[in-house]
């Protein structure tokens, strides 16, 4: 018998795939959302709005496992709820004054971080691509504030999303802790309450009034935090099947749908800022490749999975 040449396998996408394209668009476009949303309401009652709606969800989703919380599932849900306040509600508070497209690019900078964040965590040196993954993300930010920044320093907007950033990495690596130790619907059912009455609770720290009524913040809130669990089900659904590093090139696509969004929304962002931005994907892109070579064996709740690592916004 003679043996036949295999094709070359053409570019498809497969079903869980063409789910995980389809969300990362969708959540491209909640950065102008918010960004709009931001005209109606106060950041941080709308990040209670938005995270108050998808607790409510995932409390049916899960209703039947509620009854078997632990002091560990709460605990854990409640100090990824605190990042989940910290990461969403500065991003919040940046999309006041800054454009959907620009945060979108700065909040991407979370990827290259995490290694770092698990190495002092976990004591776990990060490898050769994620320093020029942080290398890159480096020049991208710096391309991307423009040269105002060195004169005049960053912005409000830009200082407190690139804080947030820090607080949406802790919360990847505190997921990564957690994984194996607690039930992951208690867990989340927790963390999404926990974020929502945290920022009802910080307005009137900050000042901060209940908006009067509009149509706009409530759908935009509602919607999002409807879309926040629909998305993490798909994820955890798709990723089952989908390569990690096919998923990882899918997730990369979220800052440029975001950008696209903003580009119809009216956003121009100059000559640098787009080099910037390009730098900023390529350098979630350089983080997430792993060198070819033997697998080390070690404890798995320090390795953090690429759901964590997708779309966010």
């Amino acid at each position: 018998m003679v043996p036949t040449a295999r094709r070359p396998r053409r570019f498809s996408l497969s079903w869980p795939e063409l789910a995980l394209l389809f969300i990362t668009i969708l959540w491209g476009g909640t950065y102008l959302v918010i960004h709009l949303a931001m005209k109606y309401s106060g950041p941080m009652f709308f990040v209670g709005v938005r995270f108050g709606v998808a607790a409510l969800v995932a409390s049916v989703i899960f209703h039947r496992t509620l009854r078997g919380m632990t002091l560990a599932d709460a605990g854990a849900g409640a100090a990824i709820g605190i990042m989940i306040f910290f990461g969403y509600g500065l991003q919040t508070v940046g999309l006041q004054t800054i454009s959907s497209s620009t945060s979108a690019f700065l909040t991407a900078l979370f990827v290259p971080m995490v290694p770092f964040l698990q190495w002092a965590v976990f004591r776990k040196r990060p490898h050769l691509m994620a320093f020029a993954g942080a290398a890159l993300a480096f020049a991208g930010l710096v391309l991307l504030a423009g040269p105002e920044a060195f004169s005049g320093g960053l912005g409000k907007g830009e200082v407190v999303t690139l804080i947030s950033t820090v607080a949406i990495a802790s919360e990847i690596v505190l997921i990564s802790l957690f994984a194996t130790r607690v039930h992951l619907g208690r867990v989340t059912v927790v963390q999404l309450l926990v974020c929502s009455l945290l920022a009802f609770a910080s307005m009137p720290v900050v000042g901060e009034a209940v908006p009067e009524f509009s149509w706009i913040w409530l759908s935009a809130g509602a919607g999002l935090g409807l879309a926040s669990c629909v998305i993490q089900l798909t994820m955890n659904w798709a990723q089952k099947s989908v390569d990690p590093t096919r998923a990882t090139i899918i997730y990369t696509g979220e800052p440029l749908w975001a950008g696209v969004f903003g580009r119809i929304a009216g956003d121009r962002l100059p000559g640098l800022a787009l080099v910037g931005a390009a730098l900023i994907v390529l350098s979630v892109l350089v983080s997430e490749l792993k060198p070819q070579g033997r697998k080390v064996a070690g404890n798995p709740s320090t390795a953090v999975v690429l759901p964590e690592s997708g779309p966010r916004g």
